[in-house]
């Protein structure tokens, strides 16, 4: 047993946060004390990210600020970043340990020394060896958890680095995500979020094989088996996998919400053949379409890149009228940037960053917009929220089953609880306000 003290910080998606939080557990279930990142601890946990020069850049910052609180605590990386680059971070001034995908869950049995080094020690794997399996789940950070699902990805889109960082696509065993799912559920936790690399892929690699022993919709239909979950949200879904049939249970569920998360990234048939998407615009506007007609309430959420090569204004200006005219919730924007190893590094006509940042404003603004036009559209009705468990500025918040995010004056007692209310007013923050049924 150990009397020593580990703090975690994540970067990037809900997959990490679960893994995180599953890494955490091993060295609480080793005698660790864990404290929050902000205190001084002997070790901290980074969890990396790759998709954007942002994360890169922030992990620096993040390693200053955990020096500044113990200059001789153990620092380790883990993560996507910590894969793809392990010698670069490895090279930042206080990194002592970067342990790449296959070792990031062994992390407690390489931390028999803690003295500190003149250069990070690297453990990483061939990203080809990366073809197992390990089940997580997020609790106690917040009121929902992130239950992880599926892992890596065999798609090869020109832009992304994830395959390179998380390897194949392979999927937690049925059984053991019903396990996991009553042990949240267990915990009194009330929602539960879905999440993997592309988890509309579930089912292959379940077995160590390439087939299909079970698909996403049978996954989703044993789920919405389970005792004691209120809530089950699907995180991000490919258009192409989320099927006709999943879409049509999701309206008739127990438990899954009318809420889903959907990658467009460009609303142009000409980029999304440059990016080796798997689907064309029109398959996109299949997907809104149908979820409009059997769940008018839904909320749908949408991935955009801006800036990608040979994204001239009048390919940008397609994708921009294309989601004004679509019957969208919100949107995620990405800026395009360059990542080493993929194929659009080497694409031409690349875009200005000063033009990428402007049509990043663009679709931002777009965003904003279409959000408000969704509230404004739900005022009226009578939901379902669950409250979080944080005090912002003297209100607790809370989300509706469709992703509508409300506000009333704090109150401790509503922590993690759900309430049946009606949605009346959209206040200066864009948030809105309602009566308690």
């Amino acid at each position: 047993m150990s009397d020593k003290k580990v703090a975690f910080y994540t970067l990037g998606c809900k997959l990490n946060f679960s893994e995180t939080s599953t890494i955490a557990r091993n060295f609480v279930n080793e005698g660790y004390e864990k404290v929050p990142f902000e205190q001084a601890a002997d070790i901290y946990v980074i969890n990396t990210c790759s998709v954007t020069d942002n994360a890169d850049k922030r992990f620096k910052s993040i390693v200053k600020n955990a020096l500044k609180k113990n200059e001789s605590a153990f620092l380790i990386a883990v993560g996507c970043y910590a894969q793809l680059k392990p010698e670069e971070l490895a090279a930042v001034d206080g990194v002592d340990l970067v342990l790449g995908a296959t070792e990031k869950f062994k992390v407690t049995s390489y931390l028999n020394d803690l003295s500190k080094n003149d250069l990070g020690e690297v453990h990483s794997c061939e990203i080809v060896d990366v073809d197992f399996y390990v089940g997580s789940y997020s609790i106690g950070d917040r009121t929902r958890a992130f239950l992880k699902v599926q892992d890596g990805c065999d798609y090869k889109c020109t832009y992304c680095t994830i395959p390179l960082a998380r390897g194949i696509s392979r999927s937690d065993k049925l059984q053991n995500v019903i396990e996991n799912a009553k042990e949240i559920s267990s915990k009194g936790i009330k929602e539960i979020v879905l999440t993997g690399v592309n988890i509309g892929d579930y089912g292959k690699g379940e077995f160590g094989n390439k087939k299909h022993e079970h698909t996403f919709l049978d996954l989703v239909k044993e789920l919405d088996q389970v005792k004691g979950i209120h809530r089950l949200r699907i995180s991000s879904i490919e258009p192409n996998l989320l099927k006709d049939e999943t879409i049509d249970f999701v309206s008739k569920s127990n438990s899954f919400v009318p809420h889903f998360h959907i990658p467009l990234q460009s609303g142009s048939d000409e980029l999304l053949k440059k990016m080796k998407r798997r689907y064309l615009k029109n398959t996109y506007t299949n997907r809104v379409h149908r979820i409009k007609k059997v769940m008018p309430n839904a909320c749908i959420g949408v991935d955009v890149i801006v800036g990608f090569p040979g994204e001239t204004d009048e390919l940008f200006l397609e994708t921009y009228n294309y989601l004004n005219d679509l019957d969208v919730s919100y949107l995620h924007v990405f800026t395009y940037s360059e990542r080493p190893n993929t194929e659009a590094v080497d694409f031409k006509d690349v875009v200005p960053k000063k033009i990428r940042a402007k049509r990043s404003k663009m679709l931002r603004g777009l965003s904003a917009k279409k959000r408000r036009a969704f509230y404004e559209s739900q005022l009226g009705n009578t939901s379902t929220v669950l409250f979080e468990n944080e005090n912002k500025e003297g209100y607790i918040q809370g989300f509706t089953e469709n992703y509508v995010k409300v506000k009333t004056p704090w109150n401790p007692k509503l922590k993690n609880t759900l309430h049946s209310i009606t949605l009346t007013e959209i206040d200066e923050d864009g948030l809105v306000r309602f009566n308690f049924k």
